[in-house]
């Protein structure tokens, strides 16, 4: 691993703890601004939307300026977010709120490509490896992130919360300092192009880019839905200081495990990794059908965190060998274009279905979901003991 890896990593971390922190506190602010209660996770729900919109452009725009071109420019384009949501809350508008999301939201649409970015600066063997430390820099923000929205939530006297956000301003001035000290391919097209580029049409009918794109979409989607009515469950009767404790271990479980997540691939193969964390999402929806206590809340959040961790780096190493590398950017652009497009539809579905059917229908409604994610990682699997085809996709 070289420096590139935890640089990018210290990226990833302050990335994830703004979105810890928006996560702990965006449906808060959201009740606290907006007249209509069922609106408290519009502005998650448009955060998703722009990350969602940004990932196509973001991942073309890398292609011609570079990795660190596009990371920059996302940083910026993040800061500006963030000090409009702040002057929001002083405000006490909600619209102008929801601004600031969005342009949060176009940042993560560039900095969800750290992961990738790491697969281009070290070498094929350690792929899987160089995602998990990537994503394992997320541990820093389970710590962080919601310890931060609980200890500023109150700093500033008649203006809740933004002594929070006016925190997420300077981490995105500290990710541009960082990001300034990489080195990472000027252009992906400058990386040695070893075939012709296929259409995206035929990319996107194999049956291991299928499956990653379902593993990450849907994942991604159940997690997103759970954690963002988690919040707003837990205000009827628990404190916002529990609220972060359950936050904080989720985002613990969402990242702790990349340190070794990596190494379970290559071990035990990528599907079964991501089977094992469906399991675990169906761990997460028992534990929270079962009851409502604090440790209720704590047992699946954290099971939600780990299952998610397994499905999603999975999934981005599994995505990798659909692609050639003249097909990196439109192929990775389709991917996280999917995948927030299913994130943001579960974030504004949460606050609906919270708001007006109860917790109940929140974890029942994500079943579906986990059953076709099971169905899907099967299939492969069959396919898998069955073909011998180009792509080996149990090897990590």
């Amino acid at each position: 691993m070289n420096k590139n890896i935890w640089l990018l990593a210290s990226c990833q971390s302050l990335m994830m703890t703004n979105n810890a922190l928006l996560v702990t506190t965006s449906a808060l602010v959201g009740v606290m601004l907006a007249k209509d209660a069922s609106l408290a996770t519009l502005p998650l729900a448009l955060q998703f939307l722009a990350t969602m919109l940004a990932s196509i452009p973001a991942s073309l725009l890398m292609d011609k300026l570079g990795r660190r071109g596009g990371f920059l420019l996302g940083s910026m384009i993040g800061l500006i977010g963030g000090l409009i949501a702040t002057f929001a809350i002083f405000q006490a508008d909600f619209w102008l709120f929801c601004l600031g999301a969005v342009l949060i939201g176009m940042f993560n649409g560039f900095g969800n490509y750290y992961r990738f970015a790491a697969v281009d600066v070290v070498s094929a063997t350690l792929k899987s490896r160089a995602i998990s430390y990537v994503m394992a820099g997320g541990v820093v923000a389970a710590i962080l992130g919601p310890n931060i929205a609980s200890w500023t939530h109150d700093s500033v006297a008649n203006a809740e919360f933004a002594g929070s956000y006016a925190i997420i301003c300077l981490l995105y001035v500290l990710t541009f300092i960082i990001l300034s000290f990489t080195d990472l391919p000027r252009r992906i097209a400058d990386i040695k192009e070893t075939s012709l580029s296929r259409p995206l049409s035929v990319i996107i009918k194999q049956p291991v880019f299928i499956v990653a794109v379902i593993g990450g979409m849907l994942g991604y989607a159940v997690m997103s839905l759970v954690m963002t009515a988690t919040p707003l469950a837990m205000s009827h009767h628990h404190s916002l200081n529990d609220t972060a404790f359950v936050i904080q271990w989720h985002v613990l479980g969402m990242f702790a495990p990349s340190f070794f997540t990596g190494s379970l691939i290559s071990r035990y193969g990528v599907v079964n990794i991501m089977l094992t964390g469906t399991l675990l999402l169906m761990m997460a929806v028992a534990g929270n059908l079962l009851g409502i206590s604090l440790w209720h809340y704590w047992f699946a959040l954290l099971c939600l965190g780990i299952g998610w961790n397994f499905l999603f780096i999975g999934a981005t190493d599994l995505l990798t060998y659909a692609y050639e590398e003249s097909e990196k950017a439109k192929a990775q652009a389709f991917n996280d274009f999917s995948v927030f497009a299913a994130v943001t539809l579960a974030a504004l579905t949460a606050g609906y279905l919270q708001h007006n059917y109860g917790w109940q229908i929140v974890n029942l409604g994500v079943i579906p979901l986990i059953a076709v994610i099971l169905m899907s990682l099967l299939w492969i699997k069959l396919k898998q003991n069955n073909e011998v085809g180009r792509i080996k996709i149990e090897e990590g």
